[in-house]
């Protein structure tokens, strides 16, 4: 299966509503004064300082959901994932087990690839703190939605930390469908089979928070995508 780097036409008009977005006064005022200000080594490049769209191969059986995007990663570049610490984790981790094209992502056009995999969050704004609201959690949930009745081909999801996790099983409608005791349990590793046989694994979410901290480990996170790989070769 060669690498994509197209987004599919039936995601165009989904992303051209996508960007336009302003559904979240805060987010919106957020995102835009982070792209005016800058970070001090960006200060000459222009940020993106919109929604982020979902990023990968159409095909993709592999599902990652994060949180939202990064401050000055993808409200900068524009590409999930992109140009800060947490992408350089999940990318090296995603090009050592054959789902990227390379191991870094500096830019939407560092000629970046995925295979099998496809890339979204759960709020598409970086949200003041990394803490997106209920409120602005439930608005933007109907991208992701979307997004998942596209991806008809999924068969393993990662969820990227306890919201991106959450945010996933509520978008594709399994939050409703069972009993709190029945659902997925978060924890880093741990494995769901749901009743249509797609594949939950929940792993801590690569932020510096948890990597520099020991929380998460390359061990740990390495874990998480042989996993995906092994259950994806059956």
């Amino acid at each position: 299966m060669p690498p994509v780097t197209v987004r599919f036409p039936s995601h165009l008009s989904l992303n051209r509503d996508l960007v336009r977005c302003i559904k979240c006064p805060r987010l919106v005022a957020h995102r835009e004064t982070v792209a005016r200000a800058k970070k001090r080594e960006f200060y000459d490049r222009d940020y993106w300082g919109k929604p982020v769209p979902g990023f990968g191969d159409p095909r993709a059986r592999l599902l990652l959901v994060g949180l939202a995007p990064g401050a000055h990663g993808s409200n900068r570049t524009g590409r999930m994932f992109t140009g800060d610490a947490s992408g350089d984790w999940l990318y090296g981790a995603l090009h050592r087990f054959g789902f990227a094209s390379q191991g870094h992502a500096t830019s939407s056009d560092d000629g970046l690839a995925l295979t099998d995999c496809y890339i979204t969050a759960a709020v598409r704004c970086v949200p003041p703190g990394n803490k997106p609201t209920t409120t602005e959690l439930a608005t933007c949930r109907p991208y992701l939605h979307a997004e998942l009745r596209l991806l008809a081909e999924v068969r393993v999801v990662v969820g990227l930390g306890r919201i991106g996790f959450e945010a996933w099983l509520k978008a594709a409608g399994w939050w409703e469908r069972l009993a709190p005791g029945e659902r997925p349990r978060f924890a880093h590793l741990a494995e769901s089979v749901l009743a249509d046989g797609t594949t939950l694994i929940a792993s801590y979410h690569p932020s510096r928070q948890n990597t520099n901290t020991g929380k998460l480990t390359r061990r740990m996170w390495h874990a998480v995508f042989r996993r995906a790989r092994a259950l994806l070769e059956r």
